[in-house]
């Protein structure tokens, strides 16, 4: 099996294919985060899931789309990374011009921001020159799309944020970061699912799981999902936790189906 890189000919101007081994596929939009990358991966990807649902690209195993990239895993028995890039390229032109849907569900999740649960939140308000009930209400006022799943199962790196609550992480990482965790870097946002060490700063507390083994869906956000955010007080927030502890916790409930 090989499992060296090599450029493939052929790519449109500024996207470069690079199969990887025998079994996958790379399509790299540039080399930087911005929302206009992050969309055209997500036209490629909707596009690529069409075909393969038509039979037009066999052998597809499974994609991953990141911030920049489309990696595309392939059944080296059934394709190769040359042949799903001859399928892929003429996809490829279409990503600026894709009208398709720039979210597949909308989502409003609950947080409880500040004191134990947001123990950053006083120290960044400070740092942006704000208070934290306009740190809480900027964060909550600016919907944003999940961009890709990385770092741990059910990690959704979400933006782009308020540009007045963008800031670098920590300087001195966590060790242990409480999953629930609502937190903010850069121009992103995130809620982390499990307990893990961690360099964003950290606003509040969600109590939805956005990742549940037992569940039909183990991973409650996807690629492209529109996420936005609601302070709730200690009241509700301890219910919603007592909810999640009793298996009572309905993620659909949290699905804004206006």
């Amino acid at each position: 099996m090989s499992t060296g890189s090599a450029s493939l000919p052929g790519g449109p101007t500024g996207v470069s294919l690079r199969a990887v081994g025998d079994s996958a596929l790379i399509v790299e939009f540039g080399d930087t985060l911005e929302p206009a990358l992050v969309a055209r991966v997500q036209a490629l990807d909707r596009a690529i899931s069409l075909a393969c649902d038509t039979g037009a690209l066999p052998g597809i195993v499974e994609r991953v789309p990141t911030f920049r990239s489309l990696a595309i895993v392939l059944d080296p028995l059934i394709t190769t990374a040359r042949q799903v890039a001859d399928g892929v390229r003429p996809l490829i032109g279409d990503t600026d011009r894709d009208t398709g849907p720039t979210a597949t569900r909308q989502w409003c999740l609950p947080v409880r921001y500040g004191d134990e649960h947001g123990p950053d939140l006083g120290s960044l308000a400070l740092t942006l020159g704000m208070d934290e009930q306009e740190v809480v209400t900027r964060h909550g006022a600016c919907p944003v799309s999940v961009f890709m799943l990385g770092f741990l199962p059910g990690f959704a790196f979400m933006g782009t944020t308020d540009p007045l609550l963008q800031q670098p992480r920590r300087s001195e990482p966590r060790l242990r970061v409480p999953a629930g965790s609502v937190a903010l870097a850069m121009q992103l946002t995130a809620v982390y699912p499990w307990d893990s060490p961690g360099g964003w700063h950290l606003i509040g507390h969600c109590p939805v799981p956005l990742f549940d083994a037992d569940a039909d869906s183990p991973v409650l956000l996807g690629p492209g999902d529109r996420v936005s955010f609601r302070a709730v007080d200690d009241q509700e927030h301890q219910q919603l936790c007592a909810d999640r502890a009793a298996g009572n916790l309905q993620v659909e409930r949290f699905l804004d189906r206006s």
